[in-house]
């Protein structure tokens, strides 16, 4: 993907990084970042909570994700388990095509498919097929990234629709699939940062996204 990196990309994809107790997460890579968080907005009056921070290799902060509803546990479902309903919201930082802070390589520009990669990632992190083989996991998840990696390099194919929530109170376009697993959207906010969702369980259609005005109110 020309517009993405990987390196970027990384943190939704490590292994177990989902499973981190509340009260065991910190707000403080939250509130190093130099751009503002977004979550849902008020119109939604359920749990909240802290996922993670994903960082440049100079240690900077890129991106993060913050949780809504019930927090996903299990990774592996079976055949009628409540798999519980949540949508987790990405901040990802609109950055130029840059030179790294150590000057010895080029970090890629991210853009809205930064976002919609991060998200489909995401998304991938809380679902195994039921009755999988441990054995075949890893494989399996080679492919749905790789999968997922191509989806958001082609924001124009078939398999996005467009559709429209509001942000900050102005509606907004977004980049909108769905899949057996849940849905994932990606668009841009007037802020300087590109905002991507996964969930299921919760309706994509009806959310809005609001810039958090204190993000320690998610820890």
């Amino acid at each position: 993907m020309e517009t993405t990196s990987r390196a970027v990309a990384q943190a939704p994809a490590a292994e177990g990084a989902q499973h981190v107790p509340s009260a065991r997460r910190t707000v403080d890579g939250y509130l190093e970042a130099p751009f503002p968080w977004y979550g849902l907005d008020e119109a939604f009056t359920g749990p909240r909570w802290l996922m993670q921070v994903g960082t440049a290799a100079d240690g900077a902060v890129e991106h993060g994700s913050v949780g809504h509803g019930d927090e996903p546990s299990v990774r592996h479902e079976t055949a009628g388990e409540d798999r519980g309903k949540f949508a987790v919201v990405v901040t990802v930082a609109a950055n130029p095509s840059r030179r790294s802070a150590d000057g010895t390589g080029l970090l890629e520009a991210t853009t809205v498919s930064s976002a919609a990669w991060l998200a489909g990632v995401g998304l991938l992190s809380h679902t195994w097929p039921g009755q999988m083989d441990h054995s075949l996991r890893d494989d399996w998840l080679d492919q749905q990234t790789e999968t997922a990696w191509e989806l958001a390099d082609d924001l124009g194919g078939p398999e996005w629709s467009t559709l429209s929530l509001p942000v900050d109170g102005v509606p907004t376009p977004f980049h909108y699939r769905e899949s057996e697993f849940g849905w994932v959207l990606a668009g841009s906010t007037q802020e300087g940062v590109h905002v991507g969702a996964y969930g299921r369980g919760m309706s994509a259609y009806g959310l809005g996204f609001a810039m958090i005005k204190d993000i320690t109110s998610y820890a």
